[in-house]
This record gives structure tokens, sequence and C-alpha cells, in this order.
């Protein structure tokens, strides 16, 4: 008798994932946009907004809405307030003292790290991204600015190769471009104040200057761009 044939086993077809749904992206829309209200102090620090009026501002439904304020709380930035909605979570000034306190601790001696083994050519690299937040500074453009100055300090860290560190860091920084409580949002004389301190950190990262490095870094992650310059930056 012949040998009997082996059935050929089954292939499973290629699993097709299907097309995110619309309220997706809708949401994504809705996040970014009360992201920029936050940074311009459209959304005042303290004041509490009810999904259902943010919908219609928006022209969305309150779902996608509830959704992206669900995402703020877990960064912090706004808080929810049984049956009345979501109110956004001003920093004090208390608050931000915290945070910078934190900050410095986790950015710093990274940075200085990074100072003692990468050649002044890296340092270099990230200097039209230093410009880039002079530019947008200049512009008064709040949320254009907090996107660049994250964008710089990402990049001043990503050579230690420590995702979990950026990432943390990032969370940090979104933290302290909050609006404060009270205070005002930073004009573009401030904010152009606090984009130059980027070049004149890569000046001491170039030269090698570890001191200067320890100094400036930390004066820049602790001041606010409402702050006035500390003494690190006029020496």
């Amino acid at each position: 008798m012949g040998q009997r044939k082996r059935p050929r086993p089954r292939q499973t077809p290629p699993l097709r994932s299907p097309p995110l749904p619309v309220r997706r992206s809708v949401r994504a829309q809705v996040l970014a946009a009360l992201r920029d209200a936050l940074a311009t102090g459209e959304l005042r620090a303290g004041e509490t907004y009810s999904a259902p009026l943010l919908a219609e501002r928006y022209g969305v439904s309150a779902t996608p809405v509830r959704e992206a304020m669900q995402q703020l709380c877990s960064e912090g930035l706004v808080e929810t307030v049984p049956n009345r909605g979501f109110r956004v979570a001003g920093r004090s000034a208390r608050d931000m003292a915290e945070l910078a306190e934190v900050r410095a601790a986790l950015e710093v001696p990274a940075v200085l790290r990074l100072a003692e083994k990468l050649p002044s050519q890296r340092w270099e690299e990230l200097r039209p991204l230093a410009e880039s937040t002079v530019r947008v500074a200049a512009h008064g453009d709040l949320v254009g600015y907090a996107e660049a100055d994250r964008r710089f300090h990402r990049e001043l860290l990503r050579p230690t190769g420590n995702r979990q560190l950026i990432l943390v860091a990032q969370e940090l920084h979104r933290k302290t471009q909050c609006p404060t409580v009270p205070g005002r949002p930073p004009g573009a004389r401030e904010l152009i104040a606090d984009a130059r301190q980027h070049g004149v950190l890569l000046d001491a990262l170039v030269r090698g200057d570890l001191p200067a490095v320890e100094r400036l870094a930390h004066a820049h992650v602790t001041a606010s761009p409402t702050s006035p310059l500390g003494e690190a930056w006029r020496a």
C-alpha cells in the first residue's frame, strides 16, 4: 500500500487590523487643542470646565473630550470634579519649586555624565534646535515654544540611551509648563530669555567646562520663563 499523504496544515490567514475608529483621531485632535488652550491660558488655572461645554466649543461630541481630559488627568494637568467636570490644576509656587527640584535631580547628573564622555561635535549638533527655540520664543508662541523647549531637552538627554529617564523627564517638563496660580502666561521677552539659556549651556558643553555645565543646567531647569535670570546666567 502506498503511503498516505498527510493533509497539509491549514494556514491561518494573516490578521488584518481593522481601521481605527474615527473617534480616536478626534480624541487626538481634541487632546492637542486642550494642550494648546492650557499652554496659552485660554483654559484658566483653577477653573472648572464641563465636557459638554468644551465639546460644543470644539464642535465634537462629549466622548472624545472626556477621553482627552482623562489623559490630562493622568498627567496631573487637570483633575476630575464629580458632577461638574474638570478643573485645571494650576501649579502653586511650591508645586513649581518641588517639580524643579525633582527635575534637577534627574537631568543635571545625566547631562554631567554625558559631558564627561561626549565630544564637542555632539553638542554642536544640537545648536539648530537651540536656535529654533529662540526663533519661536521671539513670536511669543507659547504652544510652539513649549514643544520646541521639550524637543531640545529630549535630544539633550537622548545619548543616555535611557528611555525611561527621557519619558519621566519629559513628563516633569510638561508639568512645569502648566500655568501657575496666581500668575500670567510668559510673554516673548521671558520666553526669549529662557530660550537663550540653551545656547549658553551648549557653549559650556562644547568647552568641556563641567563646573559651568552643572551650574547652568541646574539654573535652567529650576527657573521658569517668568522668573528673572539667576546669577548663573549673568556670570
